[in-house]
């Protein structure tokens, strides 16, 4: 009987201090576009990547700005864009305010993993090897942005 109490006591404990975790993730990751393909839920979601070199942005050259594919939140400008050679957009700074960063311990490396501040969403890794004065590579999967021109 005891053993029966004390497991039934460190379930509980477990779900009080897990509980909270799981409504606040679920309140920062929200499905907001219906449209989005079951590929960009993976990567926007489950922290998917995309293959290299697939992405129709990779080459894209005119001025605008780059929206998240979730929520439509404005997250680069396309002067920060440049050709990195890895097979994703890449960009030497964002727009103020359009991450949040976590620490990613993936595939044994620590990166900086960031996301979409206003609904959550996966974009991609920050990494300390970028071209500009601010040596950030913003390396984002393609298919997880919405290209706007300017007019």
């Amino acid at each position: 009987m005891r053993r029966l109490f004390l497991k039934l006591f460190g379930i509980s404990i477990l779900g009080l201090l897990v509980a909270p975790y799981k409504f606040l993730y679920s309140q920062t990751k929200k499905i907001i576009n219906q449209n989005l393909t079951n590929e960009q839920k993976n990567i926007l979601f489950n922290e998917g990547t995309e293959m290299p070199f697939t992405s129709s942005l990779l080459h894209e050259k005119r001025e605008g700005f780059y929206h998240c594919a979730n929520c439509g939140n404005k997250l680069f400008s396309s002067v920060t864009k440049f050709d990195s050679g890895t097979g994703w957009p890449s960009f030497s700074e964002a727009l103020p305010g359009a991450f949040n960063t976590k620490i990613d311990y993936a595939f044994g490396m620590k990166r900086i993993e960031y996301h979409c501040a206003k609904c959550g969403a996966h974009h991609g890794h920050v990494f300390d090897d970028g071209p500009s004065e601010t040596g950030k590579r913003f390396c984002n999967n393609g298919i997880c942005l919405i290209f706007i021109p300017s007019d």
